[in-house]
């Protein structure tokens, strides 16, 4: 298993990158805020998060297609992904986000958030359900 820590969680959008932070030990996903994308400000910005709260780990949304084929948006996914690697000196790994926005708006719908709450919402809250899903693949320990 990776070395305790942080790790953060980013869900590429056009405008916004959603931003989610886990609890030292690795259990838990909370949304944190989000990123305006645009290099080299977005990268900036992300290394600064990475610096302050203390980050071991960088998972970036992987949106693969439903049959499991990279399109353009994941060929993008991979190109910042690299260019994180570059920028940051902590591993920074793509994780499968079929579906996440659309499990985030439904948690944000069933809660009550009204819709253009949920728009603002979104992005951030699909960073945690990346997140989260990445954390509950981690082995247990």
């Amino acid at each position: 298993m990776p070395e305790p820590g942080r790790i953060l969680g980013l869900d590429l959008g056009d405008v916004r990158i959603g931003v989610a932070v886990s609890d030292p030990n690795r259990r838990v996903a909370v949304p944190l805020g989000t990123v305006h994308t645009g290099a080299p400000g977005d990268l900036k910005a992300i290394a600064k998060l990475v610096a302050e709260l203390d980050v071991g780990l960088v998972v970036v949304g992987h949106p693969l297609r439903m049959s499991g084929e990279a399109g353009t948006r994941a060929e993008q996914a991979e190109g910042f992904a690299e260019a994180l690697r570059a920028f940051l000196e902590i591993p920074v790994v793509l994780h499968d986000e079929r579906l996440s926005t659309v499990e985030a708006d439904r948690a944000l719908k069933e809660a009550g958030a009204k819709s253009r709450r949920r728009r603002r919402a979104v992005d951030r809250s699909a960073a945690a359900v990346i997140l989260q899903s990445y954390l509950d693949g981690l082995p247990a320990g």
